[in-house]
């Protein structure tokens, strides 16, 4: 049992312990509730810890490209469908009330993890 006194009513967890944590349950066979028990360590904080160094990952792999949003201008109804060749080569996607224009000779990469970076 940890008894903690003082001010402070959270333990607070090194690096080096979250990543000796997250290794043990990435290992074959290991159960998340079995490693956080022998860590003294409560579960869904080993299950944060990990989706946060997830996230970390993922930022890492994919990058951040420079992104310009500003806001629908409204159209009026004659002008919807603006002509082919003004829209070609550009990627325009709407969500919300945000348009987003992605260049079609971006790579794939860039255009997904802008679509990612728009849902959340």
């Amino acid at each position: 049992m940890t008894l903690i006194t003082g001010r402070e009513r959270r333990r607070r967890w090194r690096d080096e312990d979250r990543t000796r944590i997250l290794a043990a349950i990435a290992e074959p066979g290991a159960v998340v509730a079995d490693v956080a028990r022998r860590e003294d360590v409560c579960t869904s904080l080993v299950y944060k810890w990990r989706r946060a160094a997830q996230r970390e990952q993922s930022a890492a792999l994919f990058g951040f490209s420079p992104v310009i949003i500003e806001p629908a201008p409204r159209v009026a109804a004659s002008q919807e469908h603006p002509p082919q060749d003004a829209a070609a080569g550009v990627v325009e996607v709407e969500l919300k009330d945000v348009r987003v224009k992605i260049s079609a000779t971006a790579p794939s990469s860039v255009i997904a993890a802008t679509l990612k970076a728009l849902r959340s």
